[in-house]
C-alpha cells in the first residue's frame, strides 16, 4: 500500500476511520498470533542497502530517475531525495558459503549500477552520510519523484507545525533549521532483515538491541554532515530531529519520538505493533477495503496494510515487520542500525556479526537483557553513536556478584562478543571459512581501532593539515573514500591520508 500512495489531502474522518481500521488488524495479528497462523522456521534473511549518487567531484548529484531508467532493475528502487537509490538482495537461507554468495551477488550488482551511473557522470558511493552534502542539497525540491515522500514529507511538516531543528553537538556543533523531512534523506543505511517465528522473536528483537551498540561501535561510517563534523555515527541523532513530530512542548512532556531506540524489553511481537498504535498517530490515514476479521473468518491470511503502513512510519531502530509470502504470513526483525558502506567486505562482515551475535544471545538460558537495564542499552547505544570503535559501555560483569560494570567497547567486542558471534554462526551452520573470515575482519578492526568513520576523520585531518581548504578537503576525502570503497579491500587496510596526485588548495 504505501508504495502506491498518492499524494492528496485528508479530511478528519479519515483519521479516525484509520484508527478504528488499525485497532482491527492489530485484533487480526492477535487472532494470527493466538492460531499459530504464521510461517515455520526457515532460517531466512535479507539485505537492502542504501546509496548515494555523487561526481568525480565528490559532490551529490540528483540524478536517481535516470540512473534507474538505465540500470531497469527491480532490484534497485528510489530512496527520499534524488542522490538516493537502494538495492534490495533477495532472501537467503542462513548457513553454509552464504556471506561470500552475498558478497558476490552485490559486487555484482553494485558494480552494475556503477556503470550505468556513470553514463550521466554519476557513481555510487556507499556511505553512511557523504562529507559533500550542503544544507541547499537537502531541500523539498530534491525529493524523488514519488507521491509517498511528497506526502509523507508534508503530513510531518503539518504535524510540526514550525522549522525543524537541527542540533548535534560533537567534535563540532551543528545548529540549523530545516522546512522539510529531507535531511532525514542524508542518512544511507544497511538494512538486515531476519525472518522468526512468533515464540522467538522477543529473544531476537531483545537480543537486537542488545548488539546495537557494539554493531555501530565497530561499523559507524557517519562522521560529518553540513561541512561539520559531529559524532562518529551522526545518522541516529539526525534521523530523529529530520522527521520529529513534536514541537519542543510536546517533547518537554515526554512525548515519544517517530525515531527511536525504545523503552522497555518486550515479551511479544504484538507488544511492539500495539506501541505503535498507543503512541503515533497516523500520518497515512490511507484505507484499503480489506476487514481483517472478516478475512480471517473465511480461513484467509489479512494483509493488515493499515498496520503495516503505519509501522513504516515509526522509525525503530530494530523494526517489526509483518509480510505474507505465498500466502502464508510471518514476522521480520528489520535491523536498521548500520550506515551503509565502507566496501561490500565490510557490510558483509558486519551481516556477519549481527546474525551470528543475535542467534547466541537469543539462545542464552540466562538473557543478558535479565541482566542489563534496558535504559543501559539506550545509553550504550547512544555512546557508540557519539565515539564509535572508541565508545565505553554499561554491561553485565561476570563471576558470582552479578551487576554491571564500565567496559571499552573495542574489549567487549573482542573478549565476549566476537566468540558469541562464532558459536551463532556455528548454530546456523555458516562455513567456518566464511566465518572466520568476516569476523576476522571486525576483530582487525578492533586490533587497529579502526572504521569506516575514524579513516574519514583521520583522512580528513590529513587533507587539513596538508593545506587544502575545508569544503575542498571533504571533497577530496570523499573522491578517495570512494576510490577505495571500488578496489574492495576492507577498511581497516585503507592507508590514510590522499594520494600524492591530490592538488593543494
Amino acid at each position: 500500500m504505501g508504495e502506491k500512495v498518492v499524494a492528496g489531502q485528508f479530511d478528519l474522518s479519515d483519521r479516525q476511520r484509520y484508527r478504528e481500521k488499525l485497532q482491527k488488524c492489530l485484533a487480526g495479528l492477535e487472532r494470527l498470533l493466538d492460531e499459530k497462523r504464521f510461517d515455520r522456521p526457515k532460517n531466512l534473511m535479507g539485505v537492502e542497502i542504501e546509496l548515494n549518487l555523487a561526481g568525480s567531484d565528490g559532490l551529490p548529484k540528483m540524478l536517481n530517475g535516470e540512473v534507474l531508467e538505465r540500470i531497469a532493475s527491480r532490484d534497485f528502487q528510489t530512496e527520499l531525495a534524488m542522490f538516493n537509490l537502494e538495492v534490495n538482495i533477495a532472501p537467503h537461507r542462513l548457513g553454509g558459503r552464504v556471506f561470500d554468495r552475498l558478497a558476490e551477488e552485490l559486487r555484482t550488482s553494485l558494480a552494475y549500477a556503477d556503470r550505468k551511473a556513470g553514463e550521466v557522470d554519476a557513481g555510487i558511493v556507499m556511505i553512511g552520510i557523504l562529507p559533500t552534502l550542503g544544507r541547499d542539497d537537502l531541500v523539498s525540491s530534491n525529493l524523488s519523484a514519488v507521491d509517498r515522500y511528497t506526502l509523507l514529507n508534508d503530513q510531518i511538516v503539518s504535524a510540526r507545525g514550525e522549522d525543524f531543528l537541527l542540533d548535534i553537538d560533537g567534535v563540532e556543533h551543528l545548529r540549523c533549521t530545516s522546512k522539510s523531512i529531507v535531511p532525514e534523506a542524508a542518512c544511507t543505511s544497511v538494512q538486515l532483515h531476519l525472518q522468526v517465528t512468533p515464540g522467538r522473536f522477543a529473544d531476537v528483537w531483545n537480543a537486537a538491541q542488545v548488539a546495537s551498540a557494539a554493531q555501530i561501535a565497530v561499523g559507524a561510517n557517519s562522521p560529518f554532515l553540513f561541512g561539520h563534523e559531529l559524532w562518529r555515527e551522526s545518522r541516529p541523532p539526525l534521523f530523529q530531529q529530520a522527521t520529529d513530530t513534536r514541537p519542543p512542548e510536546l517533547q518537554a512532556q515526554g512525548v515519544r519520538p517517530r525515531t527511536w531506540f525504545g523503552e522497555r524489553w518486550i515479551t511479544s511481537a504484538f507488544d511492539l505493533f500495539e506501541e505503535n498504535l498507543r503512541f503515533f498517530p497516523a500520518l497515512l490515514p490511507i484505507c484499503d477495503d480489506e476487514d481483517p476479521l472478516e478475512v480471517l473468518d473465511a480461513g484467509g491470511v489479512p494483509r493488515l496494510s493499515e498496520l503495516v503502513l503505519h509501522n513504516g512510519t515509526v522509525y525503530r531502530w530494530n523494526r517489526p515487520v509483518y509480510d505474507i509470502a505465498d500466502g502464508v504470513p510471518h514476522l521480520r526483525v528489520e535491523n536498521r542500525v548500520l550506515p551503509a558502506g565502507p566496501t561490500i567486505t565490510d557490510v558483509i562482515a558486519n551481516a556477519a556479526f549481527y546474525y551470528g551475535l543475535v542467534r547466541a544471545l537469543a539462545e542464552e538460558s540466562r538473557p543478558l537483557w535479565s541482566r542489563l537495564p534496558f535504559e543501559a542499552a539506550a545509553a550504550n547505544f547512544d555512546a557508540a553513536c557519539r565515539y564509535g570503535i572508541d565508545a565505553r559501555f554499561v554491561w553485565p560483569r561476570r563471576g558470582r556478584y552479578g551487576g554491571t560494570g564500565e567496559v571499552d567497547a573495542v574489549t567487549l567486542v573482542r573478549d565476549e562478543l566476537l566468540p558469541l558471534a562464532s558459536a551463532g554462526l556455528d548454530a546456523w551452520g555458516v562455513e567456518p571459512a566464511d566465518r572466520d573470515l568476516y569476523l576476522g575482519i571486525i576483530e582487525e578492526r578492533c586490533r587497529r581501532r579502526v572504521n569506516g568513520a575514524s579513516w574519514q576523520a583521520a583522512t580528513f585531518h590529513r587533507a587539513l593539515e596538508q593545506g587544502l581548504g575545508r569544503d575542498a578537503a571533504l571533497a577530496a576525502t570523499t573522491r578517495r573514500y570512494a576510490e577505495l570503497m571500488h578496489v574492495g579491500e576492507p577498511v581497516h587496510t585503507w592507508p590514510v591520508g590522499l594520494p600524492e596526485a591530490v592538488p593543494l588548495g
